[in-house]
């Protein structure tokens, strides 16, 4: 009797596990066929203002995350908090993307206590420029501001912070 439960218990665990392998790959799939395809794999960011005033310049040298989020997006809403975390430790630059004004981002971003570098991109042309139509993408890249990964939609703290460590 004992032995059976502990057969019932490893199927399940197996089973589990198979589950779990078929949910990462189908969802490494589905990221890699909503990627936007870029003209250029190389990070372009004209000098650019925050959504504080304060000019911002790529740094050199630097692995950097460049992240498309909108305000009247749930699932970025969902990974907002990830982006913050990440944005303590690694170079983040965020694009609030058909949020409304610099006031009502601001806002939001004070609602959701946020801190992370922001650009507004109230028209969608940054985005469009970079051929985003999913939220959120983010684009990861290296130091020599190659681009190395593509996420699309929810992206977890520890699944942004293994890529940025490859990089590093």
């Amino acid at each position: 009797m004992r032995e059976q439960k502990q057969n019932r218990w490893k199927h399940y665990l197996k089973e589990i596990v198979l589950g779990l392998v078929i949910v990462f790959v189908a969802s490494n799939i589905i990221n890699y066929l909503r990627a936007p395809k870029l003209e250029s794999e190389h990070l372009y960011l004209p000098s650019v203002t925050l959504l504080d005033g304060t000019p911002y310049h790529v740094p050199k040298g630097r692995p950097v995350i460049l992240h498309f989020w909108g305000t009247w997006c749930p699932v970025c809403r969902a990974e907002a908090s990830n982006i913050d975390t990440l944005a303590k430790s690694y170079e983040v630059i965020t694009v609030a993307v058909n949020s409304g004004s610099s006031k009502a981002v601001q806002k939001y971003m004070r609602e959701h206590k946020l801190s992370y570098r922001v650009i507004n991109d109230p028209e969608g042309s940054l985005a469009a420029r970079y051929h985003v139509s999913v939220f959120p993408t983010s684009f990861i890249f290296d130091s020599d501001g190659k681009l190395r990964f593509t996420e699309t939609g929810y992206t977890t703290t520890a699944g942004f912070m293994a890529r940025m460590k490859i990089l590093q």
